[in-house]
């Protein structure tokens, strides 16, 4: 996800955790819609390994590129449908008439380049002799940061998800830049970027 700060609005918005009706310290950004507390509180950073559920994550995020990640949370079930449950195999081998299939289908988003991308990127993943989770979590940085305080200290790419997107873009993947591959680093736990006082810390 990268565009939690931006989904709180424009007016003067809490940087750092924010109590709950439930009195549980949040990141600020987990409290803006009903949508965002359950997926702060129960999947956001934490670790999700398999190469479907990688695959399921990296294609959200780069479906998100240039939107709110909520419209992207709000659709992911027609998503999931649309995209035969993320199954590599059944991606890979979509054809023309899936992605015309897709284009006309208004519970996700119609985008060519992305649809497109989806499709190769599946087709890339195949050819993976690691495996496309293994690849993804054999960029998790040696040692954790510091705990971020705020969100002013969470950045948007780091040499880590730098050096991950060059290596998917010479295997062939498309729409994987460093802050989309950071962005579904965050979400599969590679990194731990819950702020230090929210609740739903875990080790990274």
């Amino acid at each position: 996800m990268t565009d939690a700060a931006a989904d709180l609005g424009q007016s003067a918005r809490p940087t750092g955790p924010v109590a709950g009706p439930d009195g549980r310290l949040r990141c600020p950004w987990g409290l803006s819609t009903p949508d965002y507390v359950a997926y702060h509180d129960e999947e956001w950073g934490r670790p999700v390994r398999g190469d479907q559920a990688i695959f399921e994550r990296l294609c959200l995020e780069a479906f998100q590129s240039g939107l709110s990640w909520l419209t992207i949370l709000r659709k992911r079930e027609n998503f999931r449908k649309a995209f035969a449950g993320f199954g590599i195999r059944e991606v890979a081998a979509f054809t023309d008439a899936d992605v015309a299939r897709l284009l006309a289908d208004a519970g996700i988003v119609r985008n060519r380049a992305k649809i497109n991308a989806a499709i190769n990127n599946a087709r890339a993943a195949l050819e993976l002799n690691e495996g496309l989770s293994d690849l993804f979590w054999s960029y998790r940085a040696a040692e954790p940061r510091p705990a971020p305080r705020t969100l002013a200290d969470i950045q948007a790419q780091t040499p880590e998800s730098r050096a991950l997107a060059k290596e998917l873009r010479k295997r062939g993947f498309a729409f994987t830049g460093p802050v989309t591959v950071y962005a579904a680093m965050q979400a599969c736990g590679l990194v731990n970027d819950h702020l230090a006082d929210c609740f739903a810390r875990r080790p990274a």
